[in-house]
């Protein structure tokens, strides 16, 4: 184990080992989260657009298991490199329309809602937008996610290992 600062964050590199399979532990987790992820294919937000949610909200929370899996989602649903390298900073990119940018910039308030929950702003403009159905959905198709990150983190589960 080693430390590495960055812009003021110091984190700490471990080898990544499997803390437990979670599902073997507890099956019941992994029910209730499978009957989350089909209402999500019911939705309006496209299959491509949540899968950029996914990414953007497991970068956010640094959930490389997570990022992994869902930007080879978002390749087989068509999604290009470009885009996908940009989403880190898709607001400095020419690359995703009016709407992508409000699910996106929605998305990450969600994921930030200690630092200072969702802004009027921000409300008021998916709102306008959206409307309150897809608004809603973007809401819970952020909050599924980070409930997996937070799985996938607390156990460790590694990138590219199913």
């Amino acid at each position: 184990m080693y430390n590495i600062n960055s812009n003021f964050i110091t984190y700490q590199i471990t080898t990544m080992k499997l803390r437990m399979n979670i599902n073997e532990a507890e099956p019941r987790i992994y029910k209730a989260m499978a009957v989350a992820d089909k209402q999500l294919q019911e939705f309006d937000i496209t299959p491509k657009m949540q899968e950029l949610i996914r990414i953007r909200v497991s970068q956010i929370n640094g959930c490389g298991y997570c990022i992994d899996y869902h930007t080879q989602d978002s390749l087989k649903l068509g999604e290009t490199t470009q885009r996908l390298f940009a989403l880190s900073a898709w607001w400095e990119t020419p690359f995703f329309s009016e709407e992508e940018q409000v699910l996106l910039k929605l998305a990450e308030e969600v994921t930030r809602i200690s630092e200072h929950g969702v802004s009027d702003e921000t409300y008021e403009k998916a709102l306008k937008l959206l409307g309150e159905q897809k608004l809603a959905q973007v809401i819970f198709i952020t909050t599924t996610i980070n409930s997996w990150n937070r799985i996938a983190i607390s156990m460790h589960m590694i990138a590219g290992q199913d």
